[in-house]
């Protein structure tokens, strides 16, 4: 994986989040995995499907392919009813049957009416600044007029992949990638395809289309002023040489998921800006305990060379200008996006919310990264659905509080107010500002359950549940006999459920939904449901959705060739009943991708999906059996045209037949 001591020769997929996966968490507060397994080590019984696990691991392979086809079709309760994807690898993307998977915007593609064409050989930032940025991870989208044919697509450029993006800079030397040291140009050019993109999109004649004339149209780089508001704006830790005041910043770099709110603004957050910092703090400076926390410097990136503010030794308090909530208003492109401070900084992954019953607004929030939390946020205003303009600023005043997971199967939030309980001037907070930059050194205090790389967490309004990707956790070296996951390589999710179905509640109730993984494997603990089949299991959960009809979809981050014999994609999850914890295949990413950003149109008639980084590795590909570089590609998706790169991209999948998906 990740070789940070030489990051220009290393690819960069998901390299900030395994640089900062050894986890910074200094505390001995019980781990999700101990919790757990003290909570399932009471149960005197094996429930369905871990005994199906079980007796899995002695019937003959061709018995159980023959079960997989039965039930398929039989699954007692489900509520997806769509023919099953086939699981593999290969070059392409492949989409259930009846229904058909469109590429709608790639990396490069027009942003505007003059954006420049695409020319990967000759890049330049001015032209990338007009385009589709690249690595797309969280799509939201916003209708037009109540429209679920013409609406606002708002997309996240999460980071960049050098040696798939530029020709001519990888050498391979004894098998190994080697990344040429970055110029000024490709530097700019990185910074350009970071950010975000606001695009007007049209369904015409059954498909969908940019609309670039859309007034609306914008694209948001590592460039774009942003202003910083809430307790921790105007904080001396902000301040710097460009910006005295500690309350303007130059844009947004690595947003992963986000999130759109009730009142219709993108919101943005960033993940791993860790990775984007180099150089030395100055001796005995304040922010080296912080920073060590957050993993800064990691250097994966090369900007400090070019850019001041990304060396320590020149703006040393520039780290703490990101790993925040960024709020866009879409309906208006000259407006200025807002660092929502209130909603704490750490590596955020995703921003969803929803409506409280006495009208406050709901955000749920992780931290990515191994033995970190799990955390919400609750507006102090409520939110009036008459009066867009009344909403502007709720996310500048409310509470952020972080989760702690009991054993018996109970749970708290935990709130992270200044003054309250070990949040105080006698351990080096002065201030809800100082809070807010030290989010996790404020939650190691109140105890908070360090969890298995916390991602997207998602509500459902239709059920009051709420559900957590836990990706994995290979440093987990606790186990026991009714949790053996020593290694949890696949990822788990859990449901909660707050108390009384208001999801502003501090306390709740928790479950694990599905512990991840072949369930054929015995010594994995996969709990799938026996109707599962061998297509339906996955790993690594990471981006979720829960579709109008209340149904979760789940994205996944980490599935391989070597690994687990088929690549990402998104897989349909039944949450009740009889079906619940069974698995249905529904899209599959090419070789080398991950799979991000699932959104179904309201009326469920298309699902957006994000494929990032495709080509990425090659290695563990048998077909192929090499590094993957810009020069020779694992797969040259979604064009197959020797003259383009391989290329990120947003996908719109719609039924043949035009109903709704996933029925």
């Amino acid at each position: 994986m990740t070789d940070t001591s030489h990051p220009r020769a290393i690819f960069r997929t998901r390299q900030l989040e395994e640089a900062a996966g050894d986890g910074h968490n200094p505390t001995a507060n019980p781990t999700m995995g101990e919790i757990i397994a003290a909570r399932f080590s009471r149960r005197s019984f094996l429930k369905g499907s871990m005994a199906a696990t079980a007796i899995s691991a002695t019937v003959a392979p061709l018995a159980l392919v023959a079960a997989d086809r039965a039930r398929a079709d039989t699954a007692q309760g489900s509520r997806f009813g769509f023919t099953e994807l086939e699981a593999g690898v290969d070059a392409d993307h492949h989409v259930a049957d009846g229904y058909s998977a469109d590429v709608l915007l790639r990396w490069g593609d027009p942003v505007f009416a003059d954006s420049p064409a695409f020319d990967p050989a000759n890049q330049t930032p001015e032209a990338q600044a007009r385009q589709f940025g690249y690595n797309n991870d969280f799509i939201g989208y916003i209708p037009i007029d109540g429209s679920s044919e013409h609406g606002l697509l708002v997309v996240n450029h999460e980071y960049t992949n050098e040696h798939l993006m530029f020709p001519g800079v990888v050498t391979v030397e004894n098998g190994e990638m080697v990344v040429a040291p970055a110029d000024r140009n490709r530097v700019d050019v990185e910074m350009a395809a970071h950010g975000g993109t606001i695009i007007e999109i049209a369904k015409r004649d059954g498909k969908w289309q940019p609309v670039l004339d859309g007034p609306l149209n914008r694209r948001i780089t590592t460039m774009t002023p942003m202003e910083v508001t809430g307790p921790a704006a105007g904080s001396p830790r902000l301040r710097t040489v460009a910006d005295p005041t500690g309350t303007a910043v130059f844009g947004t770099l690595n947003n992963c998921a986000g999130g759109v709110t009730p009142w219709g603004t993108y919101v943005m957050s960033e993940e791993n800006f860790h990775g984007y910092f180099m150089g030395t703090l100055p001796e005995g400076h304040p922010e080296a305990a912080n920073y060590e926390r957050y993993g800064v410097p990691n250097e994966s990136y090369e900007w400090g060379r070019f850019h001041d503010r990304f060396d320590l030794s020149k703006e040393p308090n520039e780290p703490n200008r990101f790993g925040w909530v960024v709020e866009v208003d879409v309906m208006d492109p000259t407006s200025t996006p807002k660092k929502r401070t209130a909603l704490g900084r750490f590596k955020h992954e995703g921003a969803e919310s929803i409506v409280a019953p006495d009208g406050r607004v709901v955000f749920y929030l992780g931290d990515d990264e191994r033995f970190d939390y799990v955390y919400k946020f609750v507006t102090a205003g409520a939110y009036n659905p008459d009066d867009r303009d009344a909403n502007r600023d709720l996310l500048d005043d409310g509470t952020l509080y972080v989760a702690r997971f009991d054993e018996e199967g109970s749970m708290e939030w935990l709130p992270l107010v200044f003054g309250e309980g070990p949040l105080t001037a006698e351990n080096g907070f002065a201030s809800q500002a100082d809070v807010l930059i030290e989010t996790r050194r404020a939650a190691d205090l109140l105890g908070a359950t360090p969890m298995d790389r916390p991602e997207d967490i998602e509500p459902n309004s239709s059920n009051g549940r709420v559900y957590v990707m836990l990706t994995n956790n290979t440093k987990r070296t606790e186990a026991n006999a009714a949790n053996p996951r020593v290694d949890n390589a696949f990822g788990h999710i859990i449901e909660i459920a707050e108390e009384n179905g208001d999801f502003a509640a501090t306390t709740g109730t928790w479950e694990i939904l599905l512990k991840c993984g072949d369930p054929s494997v015995a010594d994995v603990g996969a709990t799938f449901s026996t109707e599962t089949t061998s297509n339906g299991w996955f790993g690594m959960p990471d981006n979720c959705s829960v579709d109008s009809e209340g149904r979760l979809w789940v994205a996944t981050d980490g599935n391989s060739p070597s690994d687990t014999g088929r690549t990402d994609g998104l897989w349909a999850v039944d949450t009740e009943g009889d079906a619940r914890g069974t698995s249905k295949l529904f899209y599959r990413v090419p070789v080398g991708a991950e799979m991000c950003g699932p959104r179904p149109t309201p009326d469920l008639a298309t699902f957006f999906v994000a494929v990032q980084h495709p080509g990425d590795g090659g290695e563990d590909w048998e077909e192929f059996g090499r590094v993957s570089y810009y020069e020779d590609l694992s797969t040259r998706w979604p064009d197959f045209d020797d003259a383009m790169p391989v290329r990120p991209a947003v996908v719109a999948i719609t039924r043949i037949d035009g109903g709704p998906i996933g029925s």
